[in-house]
């Protein structure tokens, strides 16, 4: 039997053999994680980072000979990938590579672009190809030229051959639209249908642009025997044209009608002539810009119901400056856009609108995201005179007069684990 005196003295062993073996354990996962990160190096000498928005995973899955890796601080070959809306509907990427280490010396970009008709499979296989193309020089640097295998496709012939890029429709893009949805439940009922029309002309030099839509929804609710109806309808057309004047200066002009329920409008036309300057030079929209819009014009309103203001119609002349702000960088995404509005009859009749968007990579694996949006609301003219009843509330039927609109949201995100992984399993 052991006595009280030596109880201590046997746990003092067992915890200093459950440290050492500890320690033990510790240095040998050290040791071999040393090690597999070594095997990793020599196995895969370019270490690709991607950032696009894109098929990632495909692209991992096709350009098996380098190790991709998910925080471009382990990456010896960054690659970013910006895109942005063309004038053919479709988008146009600029892929920007940049080496580091071995390959500090080599940057290349490239340009991809894609047009409305193409499905997504054609999108990520073509983008794949010029993903492809920029790798080629780190190969070439990496020494595992002398395991690839060319292929050119064309004959052995020098042979140019011509091709028609006549565009018999003159870069013009149509879309035509529709949808409808219906909803029932015991005491409850909904139909909305939508029906839209738009156009756009792009070219160097101009863009021409038509938007026609139209809206109807109808809902019932039965409560306590008690039927409540409510019906919006709105149809709107509008138009632009706007011309490219240099580098950083455009100009066009803007009109359109509309008649919403909602907003109590029966009818409403609008003309307004506008001006932009960007201080970045246009080539440059897929990084960076700074935009400054004005716009100064007339629109004229006939009301469904005499508003606050003992009006059945009325025209007013107003002004706007419109500031954008936009970065795609390697940090991370900065968008912010600021808009101020005011009547130039009455200055106390004004709105401002902010809206902001920032993404920001913080350190290895640690991303933020906020978002926020506020607008000041002072040139409700349109609000019918009266007290809104429960139902216009509840059913959303009629604008209720505010002074203000406000959101926020955020969100972090951390990733941690396995640097280094090419396999793709999509098993479930």
């Amino acid at each position: 039997m052991l006595t009280d005196q030596k109880m201590p003295k046997n746990r003092t062993y067992l915890f200093k053999g459950f440290l050492v073996s500890f320690v033990n354990c510790s240095l040998f996962l050290a040791t071999s994680l040393i090690l597999a990160q070594e095997e990793v190096d020599k196995k895969a000498p370019m270490r690709l980072f991607i950032d696009c928005n894109c098929d990632k995973n495909f692209l991992r899955q096709e350009i098996k000979y380098v190790g991709h890796v998910r925080d471009q601080a382990q990456a010896n070959i960054k690659l970013f990938i910006y895109d942005i809306t063309n004038g053919s509907g479709g988008r146009t990427f600029d892929l920007e590579f940049e080496g580091k280490g071995d390959y500090k010396n080599i940057s290349n970009r490239l340009s991809y672009d894609t047009t409305a008709n193409m499905t997504s499979d054609e999108v990520r296989k073509g983008l794949l190809k010029k993903v492809q193309s920029g790798l080629l020089e780190y190969v070439l640097k990496s020494g595992l030229a002398d395991d690839i295998t060319y292929t050119v496709n064309q004959s052995g012939m020098t042979e140019v051959q011509e091709i028609d890029f006549t565009d018999p429709w003159n870069n013009w893009i149509f879309e035509v639209f529709g949808s409808a949805d219906l909803g029932r439940e015991s005491s409850r009922k909904d139909f909305k249908y939508r029906l839209g029309f738009e156009s756009d002309h792009v070219t160097e030099n101009w863009r021409i642009r038509t938007d026609l839509g139209l809206f109807k929804s109808d809902s019932e609710y039965e409560t306590d025997g008690v039927i409540y109806t409510s019906e919006r309808f709105r149809y709107f057309a509008d138009g632009s044209i706007v011309r490219s004047l240099s580098d950083h200066w455009s100009t066009g002009i803007f009109t359109g009608l509309r008649h919403d329920t909602f907003t109590n409008l029966d009818f409403r036309y609008y003309l307004q002539p506008a001006i932009e300057f960007n201080i970045y030079p246009y080539k440059e929209v897929l990084r960076r810009e700074i935009v400054f819009a004005y716009k100064i014009g007339y629109f004229h309103n006939d009301y469904i119901e005499t508003t606050i203001f003992d009006k059945l119609e009325e025209g007013v002349y107003n002004h706007s400056l419109d500031m954008q702000v936009r970065y795609r960088q390697q940090w991370g995404n900065l968008y912010a856009r600021i808009i101020g509005s005011s009547f130039l009859s009455d200055f106390s009749k004004n709105r401002l609108q902010l809206n902001s968007n920032v993404n920001v990579r913080l350190l290895k694996g640690l991303a933020v995201r906020f978002a926020s949006r506020y607008e000041i609301i002072r040139d409700q003219i349109n609000l019918p005179g009266g007290d809104a009843s429960i139902e216009d509330v509840l059913l959303q039927q009629k604008q209720i007069a505010t002074a203000y609109q406000l959101g926020f949201s955020v969100g972090l995100s951390y990733t941690f684990g396995s640097a280094f992984n090419n396999i793709i399993n999509t098993r479930l």
